[in-house]
């Protein structure tokens, strides 16, 4: 897989703009685990040392595209600035004046900064060409280091590189990417794939391709109450997307057609909502039950 890499672009003195995926788990502004920060530091420190002013986005939950304190980013900028052992400029917006007087700070000083949470603007899911014009305003080059979210098409992930002049793949992008293709193109046997997620409509894509590459495919998360429901089990009021019960049945014969293995889970978490203190109970999937319960 031969991608444009960091490692090609002439970073002294110039502004990099760096996707990073820095969705980590966060309540009451206290980070749960940091992995995701210190995966991205090869990239960061890279970047440093070759003389950009490093400017890092990411999104961070799902705030429905407007500012929401809870899912600020802010913490996540005093946790990277103790893990780089240097400053970052913490900008109060991912666009605008705000964003472009952090960016200006950062390059008389420590040269980072990370902006606001991007799906605070409704824009970034939208890929909305003005948010993502906005975004490539703040910089010279654009760097994609967030495999996590390199699927989507939002405005920091491919509506930006519209309006850069050169874009590329950071390092963990990088090595995400070279880990994949040796997977894709000369896997061990058995070659079993894991997916899971809220939605089969994000991941369609993904399954097709797979159809034809693994030997089986192991489905988990909510978006398993689609198949589930495609084979007639009752899944009360689980996640499912209706409009996708076709294309699982199209799946799963597909997968059948070439004597592939789809699995799903056995057996599930049932409650009557989502939240703390409620009353969970194990059932085999299919267990009638269920009743008007949900699959957490």
């Amino acid at each position: 897989m031969s991608k444009l890499s960091i490692r090609d672009l002439e970073l002294k003195d110039a502004r990099a703009f760096i996707r990073v995926d820095f969705n980590v788990p966060l309540k009451n502004g206290v980070i749960g685990d940091d992995t995701r920060i210190r995966s991205s530091l090869p990239t960061i420190r890279y970047a440093l040392e070759h003389g950009a002013t490093v400017i890092l986005a990411s999104h961070l939950g799902r705030p429905k595209g407007k500012p929401n304190p809870e899912y600020s980013l802010r913490p996540v900028a005093t946790r990277l600035s103790e893990i780089l052992g240097t400053k970052v400029v913490f900008a109060d917006a991912c666009i605008g004046s705000p964003a472009a007087r952090a960016v200006r700070e950062a390059q008389e000083g420590e040269r980072v900064v990370l902006l606001e949470n991007l799906r605070f603007h409704a824009g970034e899911e939208k890929n909305d060409p003005d948010f993502a014009k906005a975004l490539a305003a703040l910089a010279d080059l654009y760097v994609n280091d967030a495999f996590g979210a390199a699927h989507r098409a939002h405005a920091s992930v491919e509506a930006i590189t519209r309006f850069v002049s050169r874009a590329a793949a950071g390092l963990l992008m990088e090595q995400e990417l070279r880990y994949l293709g040796q997977a894709l193109e000369s896997p061990e046997r058995p070659f079993v794939a894991i997916l899971g997620g809220a939605k089969v409509s994000d991941k369609l894509g993904a399954i097709q391709n797979l159809l034809g590459k693994v030997d089986r495919l192991l489905i988990g998360g909510a978006m398993a109450y689609t198949f589930f429901k495609s084979r007639r089990l009752p899944v009360g009021r689980s996640l499912v997307e209706d409009d996708k019960l076709d294309a699982a049945r199209d799946i799963e014969a597909a997968a059948a057609a070439r004597g592939m293995r789809i699995e799903l889970p056995v057996d599930h978490v049932v409650a009557e909502r989502v939240e703390a203190g409620s009353a969970t109970e194990v059932l085999l999937v299919g267990d009638p039950r269920i009743g008007e319960r949900l699959g957490l």
